[in-house]
């Protein structure tokens, strides 16, 4: 099994949060896509032994691209690696570009799962975050979608934002609990470096919301989403049945893949490689047949942390035999020297084999990782 991660940088306008490489200069967009299927052909020796069951369109805005863009790739694609036939295909999407033609058109390429960029159903909030969409066109782009066919479709949210208040989240929640929808993602607002909500987080122009408010928008998030069947199988994930996320689960699950388009990372199990952030520097790397790309090798002490981080962040847990037969012995016996507090503060349980967080576990996920990583 193996998966294959596409980039599309291009964006509209650039939201206020977001630290991504994304370009708004749609221009080069023919360019990028001609080079991004030589990158497919010169890198179809690596995953040569495997079947691809998933491929992932991201971004960026994958939704700028057109009809003719698409096809290339998927016959590029095709043309150079063994893809599954029940392969799961994603494409993100902002709901102000899909438009009911350009639905008809994505239901008409091998696509068979959306992730819809809403973010929030409050008018206000999306001016904030400089979204394109207004609280309506999201709701109208699920069910276009719908119509069309689309049975696997995800939508983002992100909480935590500021003057978000409770009601404001729990109309969110409602909202998208209405749509009949099979998955969501939701995420806490993050100030990253070199972004405009940074800026103005700096400049004392926006107030971050406190900590306890955070952990109750958390607390409802679970509880409200458990309540309509979702499985919380990701501290930011939540499923219906049958409907997890193949593509990113496959990350957590530590299965290799390979990342198209400038700044996309690949991970082989040994070593992880990531393509320059750059459009020009990424088409003259490609067109010289050499990639310009870094390249970091994976000893045991990161894939031991990296085994705890994407583990314990699902609800599978860490596998302890697994823990024993692949890490040294020493790494074996720090992760129960350092975990056993948790165990004794019922933050993380044990089920046989199987470690996992508790529900009060969740809310401390990242603090309790971190005690366990070796630094």
């Amino acid at each position: 099994m193996a998966g294959i991660y596409i980039h599309i940088p291009f964006c509209k306008s650039r939201c206020i949060y977001c630290d991504y490489f994304t370009s708004i200069y749609e221009v080069e967009m023919d360019q990028y896509v001609h080079s991004c299927c030589i990158e497919i052909k010169l890198r179809k020796t690596e995953l040569s032994h495997n079947k691809i069951k998933t491929i992932y369109f991201g971004g960026g805005t994958p939704s700028r691209l057109h009809r003719f863009h698409f096809e290339k790739i998927f016959e590029t694609i095709h043309s150079n690696y063994k893809i599954d036939s029940q392969a799961e295909i994603t494409i993100e999407a902002n709901p102000d570009d899909l438009s009911q033609g350009y639905i008809d058109m994505l239901r008409e390429l091998p696509l068979n799962r959306i992730s819809i960029g809403v973010q929030s159903f409050d008018d206000h909030e999306l001016q904030f975050l400089s979204r394109r969409h207004n609280s309506q066109t999201a709701i109208d782009s699920v069910k276009y979608c719908q119509e069309k066919g689309f049975d696997n479709i995800s939508i983002d949210l992100m909480y935590g934002l500021p003057n978000q208040t409770l009601e404001i989240w729990q109309s969110n929640l409602d909202k998208a609990r209405q749509l009949n929808i099979q998955h969501i993602s939701a995420y806490h607002l993050i100030y990253e470096d070199k972004t405009r909500l940074y800026s103005l987080l700096k400049s004392g122009e926006v107030k971050p919301v406190d900590e306890d408010c955070s952990l109750e928008m958390f607390e409802m998030l679970i509880s409200t989403l458990k309540k309509d069947g979702f499985i919380h199988y990701e501290v930011s994930n939540f499923a219906k049945d049958g409907f997890v996320s193949q593509h990113n689960s496959s990350y957590w699950k530590g299965v290799k893949y390979i990342g198209l388009g400038p700044s996309a990372h690949s991970f082989d199990g040994e070593h992880r490689w990531w393509n320059v952030s750059s459009i020009p520097k990424y088409i003259k790397g490609i067109s010289n047949g050499k990639p310009d790309l870094e390249k970091e090798d994976i000893d045991l002490a990161k894939k031991y942390n990296e085994f705890l981080i994407t583990g314990l962040r699902t609800m599978w847990g860490i596998d302890v035999d697994v823990l024993k037969t692949k890490f040294e012995n020493d790494k074996y016996e720090y992760f129960f020297k350092y975990a056993e507090k948790y165990f004794n503060l019922n933050y993380l349980v044990i089920d046989k084999t199987k470690v996992t967080l508790s529900h009060k576990g969740i809310f401390i996920v990242d603090g309790i990782v971190s005690d366990l990583m070796i630094v």
